[in-house]
């Protein structure tokens, strides 16, 4: 089984920046890829970033530019640093692990999350 705790989320003004973390533990030897997916409220989860183990990345169109993904050298953690927020990327904040062969894929499990709101 994976164990994955996400932390870092807070409350923050629009503008402002966060860096969440994720912490992958158990089975994951097989995995080779790792990422972020976000959940607004009444919204489904939406894929924000994803990372492969040779460094490919991948963004959602709304945070290319502001949003950053990066993990550790062992692979098992990895960051998200949110700069620029804005209101509408208030949402519960989710790390998961899959693959990457051409393409990224994930199919779960997914942390608890953690809370991201921005707001004045």
């Amino acid at each position: 089984q994976v164990q994955l705790v996400e932390s870092g989320g807070g409350l923050v003004q629009p503008g402002g920046s966060l860096r969440p973390s994720c912490a992958a533990s158990g089975t994951i030897f097989s995995f080779r890829a790792m990422a972020w997916y976000r959940r607004a409220p009444g919204k489904q989860r939406d894929l924000v970033a994803a990372i492969a183990s040779d460094g490919t990345t991948d963004y959602a169109d709304s945070v290319k530019g502001r949003f950053t993904i990066s993990r550790d050298n062992a692979g098992y953690r990895v960051y998200l640093q949110m700069n620029s927020l804005k209101p509408e990327d208030t949402a519960v904040y989710s790390c998961t692990v899959g693959h990457y062969r051409s393409a990224f894929r994930f199919d779960g499990p997914w942390g608890q999350g953690t809370q991201v709101t921005v707001s004045s």
